[in-house]
């Protein structure tokens, strides 16, 4: 998936590419990704919803600075857990995203596969890794080199 994460600079809107799958298919995958997280990481995730969205809107892509051209395959939005303290109360859920139309285009072969490294991705943030730390444990996990 090497080439997955490469890949992210595409703008698929710009490329007028269709959604390949049905988002009820796609979010099933999407379902399944979060299943195969293992359950005692699981249970460490609080207040968060994960949804499915067609591709990042511009604020989005302005919020995590993404250079013009360029697209996410997934976004985690909230307060880190490691950040959160005894003010932490009635607050929304976190959110992680994940991007239909930008994951079809980069995932070369396995799309179930990009999908999993990609919610991944986004719970390694919930937990409060910031890009750096979240790479190097991707490194690990999947072994992906820089």
């Amino acid at each position: 998936m090497e080439r997955l994460r490469q890949s992210v600079g595409l703008a698929p809107a710009l490329l007028g590419i269709s959604m390949r799958y049905s988002r009820t298919l796609f979010e099933a995958w999407v379902d399944e990704a979060w299943e195969n997280i293992p359950e005692s990481i699981r249970r460490e995730f609080a207040n968060l919803v994960i949804v499915v969205e067609d591709e990042p809107s511009e604020e989005q892509l302005d919020a995590a600075n993404v250079p013009p051209g360029g697209t996410l395959l997934g976004l985690y939005e909230g307060v880190p857990l490691d950040k959160r303290g005894w003010y932490y109360q009635m607050a929304l859920p976190d959110r992680i995203t994940i991007f239909q139309r930008p994951l079809e285009l980069c995932a070369e072969g396995d799309l179930r596969q990009a999908i999993y490294e990609t919610l991944w991705h986004e719970l390694a943030h919930h937990l409060g890794m910031d890009e750096k730390q979240v790479r190097a444990a991707e490194n690990r996990k999947f072994g992906w080199r820089e």
